[in-house]
């Protein structure tokens, strides 16, 4: 991926920490959009830029068509394309539906769905021209599955499954693939706060008996940001150690 540029929205920490790292490892230079916590972004920077690639650092919430049109417009001045654009941003506020405030709901989905679609948006018409690009959204089992206290959530996830298939079919004469990863439980600051009796129960549920690491999700994103995959379009690749089939 030398001199390919990537663009990762929520990426520092976890698994867009993860993300940002394995393109880097393979000469992407990277845009690197995060909400608000500097200090981890900065950190996730000088990780990248050990690996001799430039990387600029984007603040803002993807739920403000702003910040998106900035952060693609960052990469373009920068380093004149984007060649990937990684839609990993995401927020729960998990509750039964009967408790869920209108708030939660609407804030879930302004940063998980909406603001996939505004960078998707942003980035659409400029990899058209290019008659090139990989678009690859980042969704959940629980958008397959659903999950009792994950309306909003599992709304947001499902949602990013049909905007990622129909922008698919929309984009694919121009040479453009847009696919969906659909991670199971990931060792992740999200996971942490379950008890170690819920995270003993959800193992026993994933036929590879453990929960994923962040790199695990990072791998299949460079698979599918990498010229190996540009026949496959539109798809949900799920990496979640078998829980879901």
């Amino acid at each position: 991926m030398k001199d390919q540029t990537a663009v990762v929205t929520g990426g520092s920490r976890g698994i867009g920490r993860a993300v940002c790292l394995k393109l880097a490892s393979l000469g992407a230079n990277l845009v690197i959009n995060y909400a608000g916590n500097t200090e981890k972004a900065e950190e996730t920077k000088a990780l990248c830029e050990a690996f001799g690639v430039q990387v600029v650092l984007v603040a803002g919430s993807v739920a403000d068509p702003a910040v998106c049109e900035t952060i693609i417009n960052t990469a373009v001045k920068t380093f004149g394309k984007v060649d990937i654009l990684v839609n990993n941003a995401g927020i729960t506020r998990d509750n039964l539906m009967m408790r869920m405030s209108e708030e939660d709901f609407d804030q879930v989905i302004a940063v998980n769905l909406k603001g996939a679609w505004n960078c998707m948006k942003q980035v659409s018409r400029l990899m058209m021209k290019q008659r090139s690009g990989r678009i690859i959204n980042l969704s959940s089992v629980v958008g397959l599955t659903g999950n009792a206290g994950q309306v909003n959530y599992a709304a947001s996830k499902a949602g990013v499954i049909g905007m990622t298939k129909s922008l698919a079919k929309e984009l694919g004469s121009r040479g453009v693939t847009v696919n969906a990863i659909a991670p199971g439980f990931i060792d992740t600051d999200m996971t942490e706060v379950l008890g170690e009796d819920m995270k003993e129960t959800i193992q026993k549920t994933i036929p590879l008996g453990r929960f994923g690491k962040p790199e695990d999700i990072a791998n299949a994103v460079a698979f599918l940001a990498g010229k190996d995959a540009g026949y496959i379009t539109g798809q949900v690749l799920q990496v979640d150690g078998g829980m879901v089939m």
